[in-house]
């Protein structure tokens, strides 16, 4: 599938940065190391993945939006166990994360984070802003999460499988259409966030009772519709949805990506930079870049010159 263009011209590409850097630490060999002989792989990795999509997509507007409320964000304060189960990054991926920050600032690429606000409430918040200045977006991530926000000329891209797909991919994926995503979430639940979901709904009951209510609201405002449908144990969903029902809402607030994030109002400033030759040559001789990293990083400095 091809990127989506708009009466604007080019799409915007909104990079989810720390699913990225995740990837990099867990898939990149542990022997690369900075100058001091710390770990550099996910720096790496992440720096090639970056100028890839420069290269590639030579973008006229782009942002990357890092996590920094891993334990901090809203969504904690409304639900404690919320990602509870993950483990906090060891000290080393954290300095990794710093670096990351500093190569893409240092390539003239607007870098985001946020300590109450997720990076996908970042990007969700960029994204609505573009889309009222006629802008379409590319959401670089393969998070399911961010189907919520696909509109008619929008599209998500996972960039490692480079797979594309838009508000009908979403559709093809999950059951579901853009706007149910997260009231599908809230029903079936999300264990990767550690959201349970309600007991005893799994993903295809979820996407049938949307399906038919259309919201999570109108399926709990007409539960008593439940049993009467056809889906196998339809009156044991009726009574699980009455008992969770203050469960569901709440979870519906925890998978709704926020579109009232602090991000830039004007799209030029997500215009790329002209990158900071100083910095990626001092950056080089940290991590240790090698020759075809650095020959990457200074061809995008020399086109942007």
């Amino acid at each position: 599938m091809s990127t989506r263009h708009t009466r604007s011209g080019a799409p915007a590409f909104l990079v989810d940065g720390s699913l990225y850097v995740f990837r990099a630490w867990h898939s990149m060999p542990e022997d690369f190391v900075d100058a001091q002989g710390l770990p550099a792989h996910a720096v790496h990795g992440y720096t090639r993945f970056l100028c890839e999509l420069i290269e590639r997509e030579k973008p006229t507007h782009l942002l990357v939006a890092f996590d920094a409320s891993l334990t901090t964000s809203f969504r904690n304060e409304l639900y404690p166990p919320y990602k509870a189960n993950r483990e906090l990054p060891p000290p080393d991926l954290e300095r990794q994360f710093r670096l990351c920050r500093e190569v893409t600032e240092a390539l003239g690429v607007i870098a985001l984070d946020d300590p109450v606000y997720e990076a996908d409430d970042l990007i969700g918040s960029m994204l609505w802003t573009l889309r009222g200045q006629g802008i379409a977006s590319v959401v670089v991530s393969a998070d399911k999460d961010f189907g919520q926000l696909l509109g008619e000329h929008d599209s998500q891209w996972d960039f490692a499988r480079n797979r594309r797909w838009g508000p009908e991919g979403v559709h093809e994926k999950l059951g579901v259409h853009p706007h149910q995503v997260a009231d599908y979430l809230a029903l079936c639940g999300d264990s990767v966030d550690n959201i349970p979901g309600v007991p005893g709904i799994g993903a295809k009951t979820a996407a049938a009772l949307l399906q038919h209510f259309g919201t999570l609201e109108a399926l709990l405002e007409r539960v008593e519709e439940v049993p009467f449908l056809r889906l196998r144990g339809s009156a044991a969903c009726a009574r699980r949805l009455r008992e969770h029902a203050d469960q569901a809402r709440l979870f519906a607030r925890i998978t709704r990506i926020a579109l009232d994030a602090p991000v830039p109002e004007d799209a030029a400033f997500l215009r790329p930079r002209r990158p900071d030759r100083q910095r990626l040559e001092t950056l080089c001789e940290q991590l240790r870049f090698g020759p075809l990293t650095r020959k990457r990083l200074f061809s995008i400095e020399e086109s942007a010159a």
